[in-house]
């Protein structure tokens, strides 16, 4: 191995080694840490080494240092910071360390790359004789120190590695062998933006930390995430050989795998992913029975009568999921024939409309059902009634935008109500007066 070799790694290696030092004695921002992290990354641009293609992307084209100083210094970053983060447990992050050492160095000595083999080599030496001492319960840690040193110099064995290996190897092999930092990472990263909390605060919501809550040990769980780490490990080295075929199978295998590794975990943000999913499945059926709802409100302004208005308001609740509706008007308001609408009366309490959706398995007084109640008051500030939605629990969600039956709808549902009832004589007086009634005892 060249002396410049050495010193293009182990210069901006010692800068992040004392970066964790520092840290580690006295805690500093994350602005102050990427800020040296990225000058460090720099420094390996400097040396030579860089990204310079992305063949997955941007086909065989070299790329220009405008697009490969960021590259570079995001791999580098995201890379040492991985590794960090999964320093959660005795022996964790030393130990993916060590599988990712290893694949680097197989892949070294393929490509005849004797200074990347010689640096994997000490370097894996070293994580191997700390580990000793590091898996629990362990009598040393790694600190930010050991830690962002370990994560640096992965990245910047990858990239030395790049220098003599074909494009295609270049690029996946790295990114498939540190796959559980970055996955980490990334889970990470997107957790918090979908729960709206800053992208770097800590919490304990780590792979780690989700086995731990499911009941395993401390070395239950560390000896599973070595397990995780050797399969990364083992399917990146498939991609010695790179084909179409093998190639996609090793992404197939690894997406199948965290997807339902994911889901096993039981992060809620994931879970809300899944839910806006297959909203959007759904969306033609959501926007349907939006669209009833929205030409109710169109016609119910030109209702004069109640079957009418009972005809609308049938059309537009039969085609989506709620089972029965009920409409409840003002004490001393006529109930007359409405269309589909059925008059139900009873000693105990004034009449009022019931609609049930035809071949509905709902049971009036049954616990197996949800309601929503809508307050009927009308664009002049007066009570014309209430309306009672109720539906069946399932798990399939409510294909229906509830925001439409909580502005608009009561409002013009109301004014609907009462301009009927003025079409009656006596009626508008004795609404005029519950509007008051209920006015001054407010």
């Amino acid at each position: 191995m060249s002396l410049r070799a050495g010193l293009t790694i182990m210069l901006p290696g010692t800068l992040i080694f004392l970066l964790g030092v520092y840290d580690d004695l006295h805690p500093v921002g994350v602005r102050v840490k990427f800020a040296v992290q990225a000058l460090a990354a720099l420094m390996l641009f400097a040396g030579g080494l860089r990204i310079v293609d992305l063949p997955l992307i941007f086909g065989s084209r070299q790329l220009s240092w405008v697009v490969g100083v960021p590259l570079t210094v995001g791999w580098v970053i995201g890379i040492t910071n991985a590794f960090n983060l999964i320093d959660g447990l005795d022996g964790l992050a030393a130990g993916s360390a060590l599988f990712s050492t290893f694949v680097l160095f197989v892949v070294s000595l393929l490509n005849h790359s004797s200074a990347v083999a010689l640096m994997s080599l000490v370097l894996a030496g070293a994580i191997l004789g700390f580990l000793r001492f590091n898996f629990n319960p362990a009598t040393i840690f790694l600190g930010d120190c050991g830690s962002l040193f370990i994560g640096f110099m992965l990245s910047a064995l990858a990239l030395q590695g790049t220098q003599k290996a074909p494009t295609a190897i270049a690029v996946a092999i790295p990114i498939v062998s540190f796959g559980l930092p970055i996955l980490e990472t990334l889970l990470s990263i997107i957790r918090r933006f979908i729960s709206g909390r800053p992208v770097f605060t800590a919490d304990r919501e780590h792979i780690h930390h989700k086995l731990l809550q499911l009941g395993f040990s401390h070395k239950q769980v560390v000896i599973t995430l070595y397990g995780v780490s050797a399969l990364f490990a083992l399917l990146s080295l498939f991609l010695l050989a790179p084909n179409g075929s093998t190639m996609g199978l090793v992404f197939a295998v690894l997406g199948t795998g965290v997807w339902v590794g994911v889901q096993h975990l039981g992060y809620l943000e994931f879970g809300e992913l899944r839910r806006i999913a297959l909203r959007t499945i759904d969306q033609r059926q959501v926007m349907i029975n939006n669209m009833a709802v929205r030409r109710a409100i169109e016609e119910l302004k030109a209702t004069h009568d109640y079957r009418t208005l009972g005809n609308i308001l049938s059309a537009a609740f039969g085609s989506n999921d709620f089972e029965v509706f009920e409409l409840r008007l003002n004490q001393g308001v006529a109930l007359l024939p409405a269309g589909s609408l059925q008059v139900v009366s009873s000693a105990e309490e004034p009449p009022y409309f019931r609609w049930t959706k035809p071949g509905s398995r709902f049971r009036h007084g049954g616990i197996s059902a949800w309601s929503l109640q809508l307050e009927l008051i009308t664009s002049e500030q007066h009570a014309a009634g209430s309306m009672v939605l109720q539906r069946l629990y399932h798990e399939r969600e409510l294909q229906l935008d509830i925001n439409l039956l909580t502005t608009d709808f009561p409002v013009v549902l109301g004014d609907a109500l009462l301009r009927i009832a003025k079409s009656h004589a006596a009626v508008p007086s004795r609404i005029e007066q519950a509007a008051v009634m209920a006015a001054t005892a407010g």
